[in-house]
């Protein structure tokens, strides 16, 4: 186990100068917002398009893995939308259309059209947007990866085991955490700060009333099977049962792709060894700004495409500064963030994803720890 101590002394950086700096970068993005914003959006969304059709065209012919991964892909591009347009990305965006903002994108009718997948969007809204950025790395962050996974880090067995244990989380990572998770606590919202904190403390039992929760069986278990398992089989019923049986197929592994796929590219963001939890709320703005950078990693940046494929998280840091900026502007904007980072030793955290997959891992089964800065004394807190 890694000492979790901090070695970070907040004071000895000038947070409010580098805190100044972010603010006039900002400036300098938000009177730059236009059309080439718009154009990037609709190419990605373009890509997920036609990642679908690739799979929707091979999927009656056999259970194959081409199907499976372009459906996968498909499906995970419509939740890199909703992460960016969820979060108003592109509702200051001139010209933007109603259907790519946060008022609208897959709210109502629009739902199963935009975004459909196992949560709610109101409920991934509260638990994402609200919950987890305003919160990130505290007690109250639903997102605490650290503390989520106390069950499988605190198991007395082997770590083989433990390893395994994460294996199978993969496999049902959406339909079986984060959904029930995300409608869990969005139903507790306006609890205590108590009963918040409470919410991330997890057991087989607590897993269990999640899922078999009759509103999330409503909201998200039979609309999500209704359209992909049973819906789009039945697209190639005229083509005779083994299509439909490989359509089936093809969409449940498809979905399984999926949830190893987000699960390998989202938890990383937020576990390892180098980044910082708390237990306590930040004594300032300034200072949670700070946080945002030092709770977060990135992975190695490049073109869209490198992008698309890491669902647009190896911005983490940048999306954690500011939530609500377009996707294209991360890349443009993240090596002036990482140089200023280096300038008032604010520690920025990028490694490539399979190095973070592994420190994710090693904290997830108990093999490190987190970095925890201790709470403030109640006198000084005050």
């Amino acid at each position: 186990m890694s000492d979790t101590a901090t070695d970070l002394d907040l004071s000895a950086i000038d947070c409010e100068g580098f805190v100044r700096e972010l603010h006039a970068l900002r400036a300098e993005i938000d009177a730059s917002l236009g059309k080439d914003d718009l154009a990037h959006l609709y190419k990605l969304e373009r890509w997920g398009r036609a990642c679908t059709a690739v799979g929707l065209a091979t999927a009656g012919i056999a259970p194959n893995p081409l199907s499976a991964l372009a459906l996968a892909l498909g499906r995970s591009s419509r939740w890199v939308l909703m992460h960016h347009i969820g979060h108003r990305g592109y509702d200051k965006v001139p010209g933007v259309p109603p259907q790519y903002t946060s008022k609208v994108f897959a709210r109502g009718r629009r739902r199963l059209r935009d975004w459909a997948d196992w949560v709610t969007p109101e409920a991934w809204v509260y638990e994402h947007n609200v919950m987890h950025h305003s919160h990130t790395g505290e007690a109250r962050d639903p997102d605490l990866i650290e503390r989520n996974t106390e069950m499988l880090r605190d198991w007395p067995g082997p770590k083989a085991l433990r390893y395994a244990g994460l294996g199978v989380l993969s496999l049902i990572w959406r339909p079986g955490f984060y959904g029930p998770n995300a409608l869990r606590v969005w139903k507790a919202r306006g609890a205590s700060k108590q009963d918040q904190e409470a919410l991330g403390h997890y057991d087989w039992a607590t897993i269990a009333r999640s899922i078999l929760d009759p509103e999330y069986l409503r909201t998200g278990v039979l609309p999500y099977s209704a359209m992909h398992f049973v819906a789009l089989p039945l697209l190639f019923a005229p083509l005779g049962p083994w299509a439909v049986w490989s359509a089936f197929w093809n969409s449940f592994l498809g979905d399984v792709l999926t949830n190893m796929h987000s699960l390998a590219v989202v938890l990383p963001n937020h576990a390892g060894d180098d980044l910082y939890r708390y237990d306590d709320r930040p004594a300032s703005k300034v200072e949670g700004t700070v946080r945002q950078v030092i709770s977060s990693a990135n992975y190695r940046t490049g073109g869209d495409l490198v992008a698309f494929l890491q669902l647009w998280l190896n911005y983490q840091i940048e999306h954690h500064i500011w939530p609500d900026l377009p996707m294209l502007r991360y890349r443009e904007v993240a090596p002036k963030v990482k140089a200023l980072c280096a300038r008032y030793g604010v520690p920025y955290v990028q490694e490539g994803l399979f190095a973070r997959i592994k420190k994710m891992s090693s904290v997830v089964v108990g093999k490190t720890a987190m970095r925890r800065v201790p709470a403030r004394p109640m006198t000084e807190a005050a």
